[in-house]
C-alpha cells in the first residue's frame, strides 16, 4: 500500500490518486525465490514477476522520477527532462 511519497527527504502522504504520480514498477524476485514456492520444472527457469507502486507527491514529481535496478532497488532519480531545461 502507498502511504507517502517515495522521496526519502519528503514527508507527503498520499490521499488522492489525482495528487502527483503514481508509479507501477516490475521487479523481479529471481529463480531462488521459485524454488522456495515449489513451482513446476518448466516453470522454474523464468524469473517470478512481482509488480510493485510507488507514489510521488505533486512537488517531487515536478523534479523526480522513480527508476528501479535490480542492484540498488527502487531509487528516486532526478528528472531528465527537468536537467535538460535547466541547462
Amino acid at each position: 500500500m502507498v502511504s507517502k511519497c517515495a522521496n526519502p527527504d519528503c514527508p507527503a502522504t498520499f490521499r488522492y490518486f489525482h495528487e502527483g504520480k503514481l508509479f507501477r514498477l516490475e521487479t523481479t524476485t529471481g529463480l531462488d525465490r521459485r524454488r522456495s514456492l515449489g513451482d513446476d520444472d518448466d516453470v522454474m527457469s523464468r524469473p517470478l514477476r512481482r509488480l510493485t507502486f510507488h507514489w510521488l507527491c505533486e512537488n517531487c514529481a515536478a523534479k523526480m522520477t522513480l527508476t528501479f535496478d535490480k542492484n540498488t532497488g527502487v531509487r528516486v532519480r532526478p528528472n531528465v527532462q527537468t536537467q535538460s531545461a535547466a541547462a
